[in-house]
């Protein structure tokens, strides 16, 4: 007979039920091998380069002449000189097609952004011009476009205006602002260079998803202003303080042309993504849509005079490349620690963008981009962007989109939208004069509603329940309070899935799949049976000072729950208690005590604890703390079917 399936893996006990013995394994049986001591040195070692450096970054080097890895040593700094010696006219003709689209996408995207982060339209379009450059030369993504995102702006909007009114003190706002985007790229640069890079990936996919999709709802909230023409608007961010605002101007606060200007070119711009999305040969469609809205939009604009009528325009916009912005950073007084602590956040969630828009486009293209090396470049580029007048800058993940479709190459692709950025603020700023409000607005709605993503949200929820609260944690925490409280509550609940998984192990039970010396969950493999007089379980996990106790209980309690149903049964008591240790990667000073309290425990009521392929580190802890001698060697098994073959023989002796 089979034993039952329980409904969730270590949460039920399934009946117990006899059935016949297993098949015998080999009677030649290995013992479990103890590895070689090494010293305490040694093991650091091993243990801090797999921390580190588990890619081997200087696998390159090795074996090479001093000149040889001079040259290694600056491509791996500065990849365009790796890449760069391939380069050819098949290449620039794909990157300048690329750069080009990018270019008539990114022009009014950056000028909306700016408004997002309380910043004059012109430094959107710096932001576009300096850091593309520096990435080109360090970036190791071919893929990636680089300038101000929606998520990053509103995010460093809000924080900013927290501390710093942009209408009563502009001057201090935009040294706030440069002074956080310093201290974004010493943090994203600190990150890559001390391979910390780790770190942003505590921050679930779960958690970024809802991020993002109450990000682009609260950003597009943030549009109405726009859309609607109001004039006085509410400085909240939240769901709550936005409608009552819009609707509480509804009777004298709306312009109807600007809602006619606003509501038509959002029309025409999500009936070109969907064409673009029909066929990937009109790729180009969406992407030179919200320049055709804006050049259109304006000549309207402009000959009709809308702006006498209501309508809200940019006005002037300074023609120039970026100023020197390094004497307007904060390096002392009272705004130095809120721009680090600013900075820090904006440049977190920007790194944790960029990284997983470089990684999607590379395994799309089969490549490897080092992500180390990518938020070195991601830092360095910020921390230039700053001192020459651009505040945060990413990877895009439309534009990048875009550059895919394009045909992009190399990160020459960024080159081009850098120098097309440049003629425009040499040339065409003062044709932006007369561009309203509404079609910035719609722009970046409609930039920001592929962020809101419907289908990973429910995949999420079938998937796993806790992931789904994540989600929902940091999608409601950013539209109903905040940005900044809804990534901390995104950050809050993806460390508490780790704790909750690392303190809260799975554990199995396991039975004999028929006809084999295979042993499995019997809720997976509901035909496995149990063999009689013989407890056999499975801990998922290593075993810390965090679970041991909990490992110990349920062990005890899987023992118990047995017992009972044996009883119940009037089917042989348990004798032997069989740990399969193969998934317990480590073990610490507590776990084992654990196991003696375990040991114990099972010795007063006449049980065997019998351990089932220890791996090479726990075997090796057991033996220098001793634990294997109380045990005794003769109880440690390579495998289960060993182990149980061993038990049955002393079963059957006893009879």
């Amino acid at each position: 007979m089979s034993a039952k399936a329980h409904p969730v893996d270590g949460d039920e006990n399934p009946a117990r039920e006899g059935g016949e013995l297993p098949i015998k394994s080999s009677p030649h049986r290995h013992k479990v091998g103890i590895p070689p001591k090494q010293n305490m040195f040694s093991d650091f070692m091993y243990t801090f380069k797999e921390t580190f450096f588990h890619d081997d970054p200087l696998r390159h080097f090795k074996d090479q002449s001093k000149s040889k890895k001079f040259v290694l040593g600056v491509q791996s700094v500065f990849p365009v000189f790796d890449w760069g010696r391939n380069y050819n006219f098949k290449k620039f003709r794909g990157d300048l097609i690329a750069g080009l689209t990018i270019a008539s996408l990114c022009i009014p995207q950056d000028i909306g952004y700016a408004k997002l982060a309380n910043l004059d339209p012109k430094y959107g379009l710096y932001s576009s011009f300096v850091p593309p450059l520096v990435y080109a030369c360090m970036g190791s993504s071919r893929d990636i476009a680089i300038g101000p995102v929606a998520v990053v702006s509103l995010l460093l909007g809000t924080l900013l205006r927290a501390e710093v009114d942009p209408n009563t003190n502009p001057d201090e706002y935009l040294r706030l602002a440069f002074t956080a985007t310093f201290f974004a790229g010493v943090t994203e640069a600190a990150l890559g260079f001390f391979r910390l890079g780790f770190l942003i990936d505590f921050l679930s996919h779960a958690a970024v998803v809802g991020f993002m999709g109450g990000a682009a709802i609260t950003i597009a909230l943030q549009q109405l202003k726009g859309f609607l023409g109001i004039k006085k608007f509410t400085k909240k961010t939240d769901i709550i303080a936005v409608l009552d605002s819009v609707f509480s101007s509804a009777h004298h606060g709306w312009n109807w042309q600007t809602i006619l200007i606003a509501a038509s070119f959002l029309t025409f711009l999500l009936t070109a993504k969907l064409i673009g999305k029909k066929s990937k040969k009109l790729f180009w469609i969406p992407a030179i849509a919200p320049l055709l809205s804006v050049i259109i939009s304006t000549f309207f604009v402009f000959i009709t005079r809308a702006d006498k009528q209501g309508v809200q325009i940019v006005k002037h916009l300074d023609k120039g490349i970026n100023p020197s912005s390094f004497d307007q950073i904060y390096f002392s007084g009272p705004f130095l620690a809120k721009g680090v602590r600013i900075g820090v956040v904006a440049g977190m969630v920007a790194l944790t963008e960029a990284v997983a828009i470089g990684r999607t486009f590379a395994a799309m293209k089969d490549y490897q981009i080092d992500g180390n090396k990518e938020m070195v470049a991601l830092g360095v580029m910020n921390v230039v962007g700053s001192m020459s007048s651009c505040y945060v800058a990413t990877g895009s993940f439309s534009r990048s989109a875009v550059n895919f479709m394009a045909g992009c190459q190399t990160a020459v692709s960024n080159i081009i939208m850098s120098i097309v950025v440049l003629l425009t603020l040499l040339f065409l700023t003062p044709l932006f004069k007369y561009t309203p409000n509404a079609i910035l607005a719609a722009i970046i709605i409609n930039a920001v509603i592929p962020l809101i993503d419907i289908q990973a949200a429910v995949l999420i929820f079938k998937v796993d329940k806790l992931d789904f609260i994540a989600c929902m944690g940091a999608f409601f925490g950013v539209i109903f309070v905040s940005v900044e409280i809804g990534l901390l509550i995104a950050v809050s609940i993806s460390f508490a899935k780790i704790l909750l998984q690392v303190t809260r192990p799975r554990t199995a039970v396991l039975g004999n799949i028929p006809r084999t010396s295979v042993y499995r969950n019997i809720q997976q493999y509901p035909e496995a049976t149990m063999v009689p007089g013989v407890l056999t379980i499975r801990v998922d996990s290593a075993i810390y000072f965090s679970n041991s106790n909990y490992v110990r209980e349920r062990i005890q309690r899987w023992l118990l729950e047995e017992e009972e149903k044996v009883k119940a049964a009037s089917l042989p008591r348990i004798q032997f208690l069989i740990i399969e240790m193969s998934p317990v990667t480590d073990i610490d000073t507590s776990g084992i005590h654990a196991l003696e309290d375990l040991y114990k425990s099972l010795q007063k009521r006449d049980i065997q604890l019998i351990l089932a392929n220890p791996g090479p580190l726990v075997i090796g802890k057991l033996h220098l703390s001793h634990f294997a001698d109380m045990l005794g060697n003769d109880n440690i098994y390579l495998t289960v079917a060993d182990a149980v073959e061993a038990c049955c023989s002393k079963l059957s002796d006893e009879v």
